[in-house]
C-alpha cells in the first residue's frame, strides 16, 4: 500500500533529504586519493549527529556502518574500509537519516581524478536516466512509466546493463515503503502515481553485463563481469505536472567542482616547483 503524504510532512521530508545532501556536499569536499571509504564513514556518522539526526542505514537489518561506498565494479552495499582510494576511482555513497521521524536517502558517485572516456559517458548517462525517470514521476502516470524510461535512456540507447534484483522504493516513516520502483520495465505498467507519494529513484547502472553476485559479507553487491557501475538516486515527491525534487545535487556538485579545481591547482603548483 502506498503511504501518502501531507504537505506539512513533505516539508519534514525535504528537511531529511537535505541534510543527506549537506553530508554529501562534505564528502565532496573531502574526497581525493589516498583517502579511505572508513574515513568517509566517520565523517558521515559525525555530520548526521551533529545535525541531531540518527543514520538510517545504520544497524538496519544488520547492517554495520553508516554509509554504503561501493567502488569501481562494486553497485551496492560495499562496506567501508581502511584501502586508500586511488586515482580514476569511481565511488557511490549511499545512505540515509532519520530526522523529525522522517527518512530522507539518496546517493551520489564521485570520480576521484581522471578516468577514461567510457566511465565518464557512464556517469552521464546513468545521471541523465535519473532526471528522465523522475520527469515520468506525475500523477497519473504509472512506476513503469519511471522504469521505461530509464531502461529506454540506459539499456536501450545505450547498452548498459540495467540491475534487476535492486529497486528504489517508496520513502516516508519507513526506509522502505511501497512500491517498489524498478529502474526497467514497460510503459503502462505498476501502480498508478498520485500526489504526495515519496519516491527514493535511484538507477544502478553497469558498463557491461547486468549481472551481478553478492560477497560472502552477505551485503556487498558486485558487477558479474568486474566492470564499473554507477548508482545516483534522488527522492522524490509526486505532483501533478511537475515532480519535486527533495534532495539537492546542486549544492554537492558546486563542491565537488571546487574540489576538483583546488586539486589541480595544486597540482598545478607541485609542477612548478623547482626539481
Amino acid at each position: 500500500m502506498i503511504l501518502y503524504k501531507t504537505d506539512a510532512e513533505i516539508d519534514l521530508m525535504k528537511q531529511s533529504a537535505r541534510l543527506v545532501s549537506q553530508t554529501l556536499t562534505e564528502v565532496a569536499a573531502m574526497l581525493k586519493p589516498g583517502i579511505t571509504t572508513m574515513q568517509v564513514d566517520r565523517l558521515c556518522a559525525e555530520f548526521i549527529r551533529d545535525h541531531k539526526a540518527i543514520p538510517s542505514f545504520l544497524n538496519y537489518h544488520g547492517y554495520p556502518y553508516t554509509i554504503c561506498a561501493s567502488v569501481n565494479d562494486v553497485v551496492v552495499h560495499g562496506f567501508p574500509n581502511n584501502i586508500p582510494l586511488e586515482e580514476g576511482d569511481i565511488i557511490s555513497i549511499d545512505f540515509g537519516v532519520i530526522l523529525n521521524g522522517w527518512h530522507g536517502d539518496h546517493a551520489y558517485t564521485f570520480l576521484l581524478g581522471e578516468a577514461n572516456e567510457d566511465v565518464l559517458q557512464l556517469m552521464r548517462v546513468t545521471k541523465e536516466s535519473l532526471y528522465k525517470g523522475i520527469e515520468k514521476a506525475v500523477s497519473g502516470n504509472r512506476v513503469g512509466d519511471i522504469s521505461y524510461a530509464i531502461q529506454e535512456h540506459t539499456e536501450r540507447r545505450h547498452g548498459y546493463g540495467v540491475v534487476r534484483e535492486l529497486v528504489g522504493h517508496g520513502l516516508g516513516r519507513s526506509l522502505h515503503e511501497d512500491p517498489q520502483v524498478p529502474n526497467y520495465g514497460k510503459r503502462g505498467n505498476g501502480p498508478r502515481l498520485k500526489e504526495n507519494a515519496v519516491l527514493a529513484i535511484e538507477p544502478m547502472i553497469n558498463m557491461g553485463t547486468k549481472d551481478v553476485y553478492t560477497d560472502a559479507d552477505g551485503w556487498t553487491v558486485r558487477t558479474r563481469d568486474g566492470k564499473p557501475s554507477v548508482h545516483f538516486e534522488h527522492d522524490v515527491c509526486v505532483k501533478k505536472n511537475k515532480a519535486l525534487i527533495l534532495s539537492d545535487y546542486s549544492i554537492i556538485e558546486k563542491a565537488e567542482q571546487a574540489n576538483i579545481n583546488l586539486n589541480t591547482l595544486h597540482y598545478t603548483q607541485r609542477l612548478a616547483e623547482p626539481v
